[in-house]
């Protein structure tokens, strides 16, 4: 017999500086999503800690550090936090759509817009349309673009307020990149909180197709761009046991923490954030 899925090459990067922590080497091992039975592996994968760029699969693999640590959210128990619910019932008037994965200028702008508020030094700074297209059309997987909208004044769907490349798997919806305009609801109160709005959605979508889990991609907890992914509960994370579910009272702590370094560090941090797709340069396939 002839197994399904043939069992994939790995590769590894070569070393680079870390992108979230001060003088780490960053390593990833990798390998390539394709063929026929693409979707499998990439499930197969995600459970193991991969994250998807284009058509690559990767995870850390860091010779003296293990700080990044894959978690995703039990959709069907989440709980959400008074100021989560705040969040839904504030961005409760936009229109969710469920699109093909294909680039569009609307998209491109509304990125460009983002990173130059939140992220201007980040790695994804510098993309052109092409990047951009890259980014969003080359899958081999389930994939797609999820687009909010401001409704206009009949009550279709308006400007485009933010968007979420998302892959679809067996066991949940794995956010890839989300991005979203900064200004928005300023000028009604400054509602903000847009892009916990766009996590909370993929949670509910999540549980409305039965599906167990979100995935967010890595953690890490000594880098401030991260910690935003503790606030979702219940977590779970990813150690060399398998996937575990982070106590109530580790959660509550890393909250209180983010909460304190929010404060702290107010506005844009000049970094690009995690699961930044692109760069494919550094995947090189003997």
């Amino acid at each position: 017999m002839t197994a399904p899925v043939r069992f994939p090459r790995f590769f590894v990067t070569a070393p680079a500086p870390c992108p979230y922590l001060p003088g780490k080497t960053e390593r990833k091992v990798f390998t390539e999503l394709k063929g026929p039975h693409a979707d499998q592996l990439h499930d197969a994968l995600s459970r193991i800690g991969f994250r998807r760029s284009q058509t690559v699969a990767y995870r850390p693999s860091c010779i003296d550090c293990r700080a990044c640590v894959s978690v995703r959210v039990v959709a069907g128990e989440f709980a959400p936090s008074t100021s989560q619910r705040r969040t839904m019932r504030a961005h409760a008037g936009l229109i969710v759509s469920e699109c093909r994965p294909w680039a569009t200028g609307e998209q491109f702008a509304l990125l460009q817009k983002y990173l130059a508020r939140r992220h201007p030094g980040g790695g994804m700074a510098a993309m052109d349309e092409v990047d951009f297209a890259d980014m969003v059309e080359h899958t081999s997987v389930s994939s797609f673009v999820v687009e909010y909208r401001e409704p206009d004044a009949d009550g279709r769907p308006g400007r485009l307020v933010a968007a979420c490349l998302t892959d679809r798997q067996s066991d949940g919806l794995s956010m890839i990149y989300s991005f979203y305009d900064p200004d928005y609801g300023q000028d009604q109160g400054a509602r903000g909180g847009l892009g916990s709005f766009v996590i909370l959605d993929h949670i509910r979508q999540a549980v409305a197709a039965g599906l167990p889990f979100v995935y967010l991609g890595y953690w890490v907890a000594g880098s401030p761009r991260m910690q935003y992914k503790v606030r979702y509960r219940p977590l779970e994370q990813l150690g060399p046991d398998g996937w575990s579910r982070m106590s109530n009272e580790e959660q509550a702590a890393h909250i209180a923490q983010v909460t304190a370094s929010a404060v702290a560090r107010p506005g844009a941090d000049g970094l690009s954030k995690d699961g930044t797709p692109g760069g494919q340069d550094q995947y090189k396939f003997a």
